[in-house]
């Protein structure tokens, strides 16, 4: 090493020790020892073994990563050298007069045996206790006011081999005895004496340089130098060739950046622990915000014993059931903000209608904004596949059961599913409904399959056979009966339903569930009738502000019999409204503006819209007769959970359904069965189509071990009588093979590779596998209806032929759902004058799908028809229409009338077609041949979503702004994300009409969220953009950036 060069300081990482610095031994007094003190007896008692801190020189750090290198810098016997720096130490010590009759004898006996024991058990001796200022590296380096701890480890200046030998001189120490015990009373004694008889123009001698120390000494104390050295030496020598592990400083440096992380990581986990604060581990702010936005200050006692569960606390799958307006939302949402915030997991919610989707994130982006997480939609034609990955904040993903699929499937197939810490699904019971419950089940079954943590929470109010349930979620259940009202009265008198009403109006809500839409509508009209005029005084300004609004969003158009029946508080409610319409009756009648809606049952599953009194009309759903699990949805609207103390129901009904009727309220709940087998194409087809694109299981052992694990698996003894799981299995595989979306794998035999056609049960059957088609992946992607997919393949092939893009009518065309095709009834009087009013490049679409005009003519005349024609093709066609006229027009009231459609008719087709043509889209990026669809379609299903006016687009985009108030608030200024995210929900209130504090704070809120949502995502591409690739020539990432 140079002259100049400053020593290695470094910290070789054994055992730790609690020792004192080996400099210690050898530091000459200071100054500030020599200083006589009148209570420094006391004051060695009061702090033996606490830290003291003395400055010392600056020693810059180098590298040396040598594993010959046994002493470090100490291995030479320069002047530099360990050994050098004792020498000044002990000149320095010797010059004075006191010390120099202890000469040899306390130089050698003292260091080499009982100052071993003393030096490094004592943790304070006499005087020496202070660290001295090394005066050769501090006239070396120049700077003087750098801390030194004195509880510095013993190995901090000494490389392994001297460490090891240190330690063997303490162990050795301990055979010392009573001799030892003797020297070191003497020792001490000694020590205290240096400290009292030293005189103040000696400490000046201390403080000079080395070489101006190393001139004045005697022979006398050469000998005893070499006497020391030569000890020194030869002990150093000995543990150099003694076998005793040598430690390199790479692998020491590492070692000990390896033990700081464990330790971070240690305190990490314990700081980030799930107790956040005293509101079930979340931050107070969270109960704050509660009473702050929802109005709720205090859990009842079932959701706080179900949030203290065990199985809750252990994040164990959990199903919990209630009756119909418990709270068990409440419950749901607490465990999401836990994973959210205390977990720092992304969480998924999964509802079953997109209005309760709409409804959930305007009432948890406010949260979001408080609490620093995102909340994203997945409706309709909206959501990301997959989502945005984000680093810092994390997302809450709020989805229908179709949406959320696509979710789950993204996330797999990116390897991102761990990612997702809860999967919350309300309405648990709809598993058992369909070919929507057969997706449902394909969602949780993946996600069980593929994720060990994440954690399943299912509610409901509907639920009877939970064991199997429970079997196939791995979960534990808690139930209970609260309801937060009285119990529930039944009465059965038809003749006094207006004198019912009257009880609770207006003073209070009440609902009337109708069997149909067209009784909605009589019943509304007959109350009315009986009402007296007082009814009109009620809220009276309101209800006119309420009407007025209605006519705004529709173009001056309101329906007659809303006319009649809203002055008077009351309303009817059903799909033939448009969502518009829907939004503005549930807004009024949640505020009490409106006081009765009439309305059918799809209400009870739907928005949370509570009662006073419940009244069903007649225990009729359509034509058929109530189930129970409907009949217990409808009369848990009264009373809800945090809106009503009190509730009841009442049930309407003749003679002839007496008996029904009691059977009804006495039997338990339907059962739920699993529905992947009821509906192939929508269940257990796409499933396993799923199943091998996503790789989960590509050969037939593997898909029938997942099929056992899945709810059909769970209930195969109930359902399967006449076909075993395994042979559903390989039939469904077969299906999928023949229509080519999945492919056969060859496999090796003892004859050679041979193509296997033939699936029998055997042992090599269950390595068979298999692979996705182009064609199969194209479906997964877009969760197109297997039943459909070659159907539109061939369709968008034949488009290519001849795309006609001088109107959209043939793009529309491609986009209108097969589904809602085979339930259309056309009017063909309006098809013919349709036909008929096209222009010729829109006739020429028609010919090229394949419908004439000569054969709607006939159809319109009443003509038989001879010659075969695809009935879906032609009704489909007239669907197209509608969308057409719609996006052309823009005004549902006009088209209702020109196709004598329902309004509600009408906005459902343009959602399924939205929704349809971002399936579409998803299905042609996986084909390169459909590549010229690509960009057409994402601008027509953002026409198709929105069907508003360009310029509006981006207010509809945020949650709660639909056509009527994203055009008032376009007028009133606000005409991009950035203004309503910016905008004071008080000026809101005051500048747009029939806007509520609530709704504006709820706009705001959900703009906000918006645009941060887009802003993160663009950071996180800037960000991307300018990293390095980890796979740079020449560049080796760090371990951070590899974890």
């Amino acid at each position: 090493m140079d002259e100049g060069g400053s020593r290695i300081r470094r910290r070789v990482c054994v055992h730790k020790r609690n020792r004192r610095s080996l400099e210690i031994i050898f530091a000459a007094p200071t100054a500030a020892e020599l200083m006589p003190r009148d209570d420094e007896e006391e004051e060695e008692e009061m702090v033996a073994g606490s830290p003291r801190r003395k400055t010392g020189g600056v020693q810059p750090v180098e590298n040396n990563d040598s594993e010959e290198d046994m002493f470090g810098d100490y291995d030479s016997f320069a002047e530099n050298s360990l050994l050098a720096q004792v020498d000044d130490l002990e000149q320095k010590y010797m010059q004075l007069p006191e010390n120099k009759k202890h000469d040899t004898d306390f130089a050698t006996e003292n260091l080499c045996s009982e100052s071993s024991e003393q030096k490094l058990n004592i943790t304070t001796v006499g005087s020496f206790t202070e660290l001295k200022t090394d005066e050769h590296t501090k006239n070396q380096s120049g700077h003087e006011d750098v801390s030194v701890e004195r509880g510095t480890d013993l190995l901090y200046e000494f490389p392994s081999s001297q460490a090891l030998y240190f330690e063997n001189l303490q162990n050795s120490s301990n055979d010392f005895g009573d001799q030892s015990a003797k020297e070191r009373n003497w020792n001490t004694s000694s020590h205290k004496m240096v400290n009292e008889e030293l005189p103040h123009n000696s400490i000046e001698q201390f403080q000079q340089i080395d070489q101006a120390s190393s001139q004045v000494r005697t022979s006398s104390d050469v000998n005893r130098r070499k006497s020391l050295k030569d000890h020194l030496k030869r002990t150093m020598t000995g543990n150099a060739k003694a076998q005793t592990p040598i430690f390199s400083r790479t692998k020491q440096l590492k070692e000990t950046l390896l033990s700081e992380e464990i330790n971070v990581a240690k305190k990490t986990i314990e700081s980030s622990s799930d107790d956040l604060g005293p509101f079930y581990s979340l931050p107070s702010k969270v109960r704050d915000l509660y009473v702050q936005f929802k109005g709720i200050e205090k859990l009842y006692e079932w959701q706080h014993t179900c949030l203290t569960l065990n199985s809750v606390q252990e994040r164990k799958n959990l199903i919990y059931s209630l009756p119909t307006s418990g709270g068990k939302t409440l419950v749901a949402e607490i465990l999401m903000l836990q994973e959210l915030l205390c977990r720092h997991k992304d969480v998924l919610m999964i509802l079953p209608y997109v209005a309760i989707v709409q409804e959930k994130i305007s009432g948890l982006s406010s949260f979001g904004i408080e609490l620093g997480f995102f909340v994203e939609e997945y409706a309709g034609s909206k959501g990301k596949f997959p989502p945005i990955k984000r680093r810092e904040k994390k997302s809450l993903y709020i989805a229908t059961i179709e949406k959320g699929h696509g979710l789950v499937n993204s996330l797999i197939e990116t390897g991102r599913i761990s990612s997702l810490g809860l999967v919350v699904v309300d309405e648990l019971h709809m598993i058992g409904e369909g070919s929507r419950g057969a997706v449902l089940e394909m969602t949780l079954a993946k996600i069980l399959y593929t994720s060990k943590t994440t954690q399943i929470i299912g509610m409901s109010a509907t639920l009877n056979n939970v064991e199997d349930l429970q079997k196939f979620l791995q979960a534990e259940y808690y139930t209970d009966q609260f309801r937060p009202y009285s119990d529930t009265l039944k009465k059965m008198d038809p003749d006094r339903l207006v004198a019912l009403v009257t009880e609770v109006i207006p003073n209070y809500s009440c609902l009337v569930f109708c069997p149909t839409k067209k009784n909605c509508e009589n019943v509304a009209e007959m109350i009315c009738k009986f009402l007296s005029k007082e009814y009109l005084k009620h809220r009276e300004k309101e209800k006119q502000e309420l009407i007025k609004n209605l006519k705004n969003i529709n173009s001056g158009n309101l329906c007659p019999i809303l006319k009649r029946t809203l002055p008077l508080g009351i309303a009817y409610h059903h799909s033939g409204l448009t969502s518009d319409e829907k939004k503005l009756l549930e807004v009024a009648y949640s505020t009490g503006v409106l006081c009765l809606l009439t309305c059918t049952s799809t209400l009870a599953a739907g928005v949370n819209l509570p009662a006073r009194r419940v009244i069903l009309r007649a225990p009729y759903v359509a034509k058929e007769f109530l189930k129970r699990n409907q009949y217990k949805q409808m009369i848990g609207r009264a009373g809800r959970a945090g809106i009503d103390s009190t509730g009841e129901s009442i049930l309407i009904l003749q003679e002839k359904d007496k008996q029904q009727v009691l059977e009804l309220i006495s039997r338990p709940l339907e059962n739920c069965y699993s529905h992947l087998v009821q509906e192939p194409s929508k269940g257990i087809q796409t499933l396993f189509l799923s199943l091998i694109g996503l790789k989960i299981a590509t050969n037939l052992g593997d898909i029938y071990h997942f099929m056992s694990g899945t709810f059909l698996g769970v209930q195969q003894k109930i359902l399967l009588k006449e076909k075993s799981l395994w042979e559903i299995t390989v039939e469904s595989l077969r299906y999928l093979t023949e229509k080519g979306l999945l492919q056969k794998d060859t496999i090796l035999t003892e004859n050679g590779l041979i193509q296997k056609d033939v699936i029998c049960k055997s042992e090599e059957e269950f390595q068979y596998s298999f692979h996705i088609t182009k064609l199969g992946k194209a479906s997964f992607k877009g969760t197109i209806d297997l039943a459909y997919c070659d159907i539109l393949y061939k369709d968008l092939k034949k488009g290519l032929e001849g795309l006609v893009l001088e109107s959209l009518l043939h793009l529309i065309y491609l986009t209108t759902p097969y589904d809602m095709a085979s339930q259309c009834d056309p009017d063909w009087m309006i098809y013919f004058r349709q036909f008929n009013q096209l222009s010729p490049a829109e006739q020429n679409a028609a010919n090229l799908i394949g419908v004439s005009e000569n054969y709607i003519g006939k159809k319109a005349s009443g003509q038989a028809i001879k010659k075969k024609v695809d009935k879906d093709i032609i009704n489909r066609l007239y669907l197209s229409f509608v969308l057409y006229t719609l996006l052309k027009e823009t005004n549902i009231w006009r088209v209702s009338e020109k196709f004598n459609m329902p309004r509600g008719y009408i906005q459902n087709l343009l959602t399924a077609a939205a929704t349809f043509s971002s399936c579409v889209l998803h299905f042609c990026e996986e084909l390169e041949e459909f590549w010229v669809y690509k960009a057409l379609l994402v601008e027509l299903t953002k026409k198709l979503t929105y069907c508003v006016k360009a310029e509006l687009i981006p207010l509809m985009e945020v949650t709660g702004v639909l056509e009527g108030r994203a055009k008032q608030l376009y007028n009133a200024g606000y005409k991009s994300l950035t203004h309503l995210a910016n905008a004071n929900p008080e000026v809101l209130i005051k500048t747009i009409d029939h806007l509520s504090r609530r709704q504006a704070k709820q706009i705001v809120s959900s703009a906000k969220m918006l645009l941060h949502e887009k802003a993160d995502a663009l950071q996180e591409e800037v960000e991307e953009l300018l990293r390095l690739p980890s796979d740079f020539p020449g560049v080796v990432a760090s371990p951070i950036e590899k974890a």
